[in-house]
């Protein structure tokens, strides 16, 4: 029998514009460990804007990496994102949380601008224990139809999905795991994919809002193979650190002035409402994040301290998860299938 021995998994997939990245986690020990690290690029286009338009390509590429990773589970826990999600912190009457669910749509209605028939609808009470009579509620809305794409690719795939959640909240929770600092005071979370970039501001731990930059590493790139003359393998040997070139601190500085800008006015009305209390740090995730530069560069433009992320840095890796990878350098594209792993629902 081998009832006590079974070992209890989850499977965190990223379905992002340039790679498929999938992180597996044993939660029957102690503490979670990561047992499986896996990633497949996929040919350009398959995803524009956070947008699949080759379903069978992609769906393709994640079998693929499925089997090739040597999972057996088809369970996996994944994420939407993007323009059709929205994240709101509200305030409603104070209730019990079974009443709750029988008005939240209603609430909704007042804050989320889609046709409330077409949505799914979630929220959780911030404080559940307080006596005030509101409470601060944070709601969660996606389109329905953004919903059921994610789960037929999935199952084109021949996977299970056994939970949606969020890419703003996925990242969140890797980010807790590793850098419980980041939960104190009015900080930001930024996470520089392929083509877009994720914006997070937390108070006390708390999401306050999300935003979706467009902006990411490919644009860099794009821009030194056209102005600088250079092919795509050429550029991506510059933008991942490996071949140096004088001239990338100019993309880097302009890559850096985007993304302040989209991140100073995602946290503008914390200036007006906390009486000047305003960012206080910033924390870079997302394979963009390793650009040379970007983080000092950042720093400089918006007068903040800087860190990068670290999803592993409480989180251990058994020896051999991540195969011939290297996790000093993809482990900043990997936060959000860490984050998605460390749930077990």
């Amino acid at each position: 029998m081998a009832l006590f021995g079974r070992k209890k998994t989850t499977v965190g997939l990223d379905i992002g514009s340039g790679f498929v990245k999938l992180v597996e986690i044993d939660h029957s020990g102690d503490q979670p460990e990561v047992v499986r690290i896996a990633m497949s690029p996929l040919l350009p286009d398959a995803i524009v804007e956070g947008e699949i338009m080759d379903p069978g390509l992609v769906a393709d590429t994640i079998r693929t990496l499925w089997a090739e990773a040597g999972i057996e589970t088809k369970d996996v826990v994944t994420a939407v994102g993007g323009h059709d999600v929205i994240v709101k912190k509200i305030e409603m009457d104070r209730m019990k949380e079974e009443d709750a669910r029988q008005v939240i749509r209603w609430e909704a209605e007042q804050h989320v601008p889609f046709d409330i028939q077409s949505v799914v609808i979630d929220f959780q009470i911030l404080n559940p224990g307080g006596t005030e009579p509101k409470m601060d509620v944070l709601l969660v809305a996606a389109k329905r139809e953004l919903v059921d794409h994610k789960v037929s690719l999935l199952q084109d795939a021949g996977l299970t999905p056994r939970l949606i959640d969020v890419d703003a909240f996925a990242l969140h929770n890797a980010l807790e795991w590793n850098h419980p600092e980041a939960m104190r005071g009015i900080v930001a979370l930024v996470n520089i994919g392929h083509e877009m970039t994720n914006v997070n501001i937390l108070e006390d731990g708390v999401p306050i809002l999300t935003r979706d930059i467009p902006f990411g590493s490919r644009r860099i790139r794009e821009d030194l193979q056209r102005e600088q003359g250079l092919t795509a393998e050429e550029a991506e040997e510059i933008v991942q650190g490996r071949n140096p070139l004088d001239a990338l601190d100019r993309y880097v500085r302009f890559g850096a002035d985007e993304v302040a800008v989209g991140v100073e006015r995602a946290a503008a009305f914390l200036m007006a409402q906390y009486a000047g209390e305003g960012l206080g740090r910033v924390f870079l995730g997302g394979g963009g994040s390793r650009i040379p530069g970007l983080e000092a560069a950042l720093a400089e433009r918006m007068g903040v301290q800087v860190s990068s992320t670290n999803p592993f840095e409480r989180v251990p890796v058994s020896p051999g998860a991540p195969g011939r990878l290297s996790l000093d350098e993809i482990g900043p594209v990997l936060l959000l299938p860490v984050g998605l792993a460390l749930r077990n629902p």
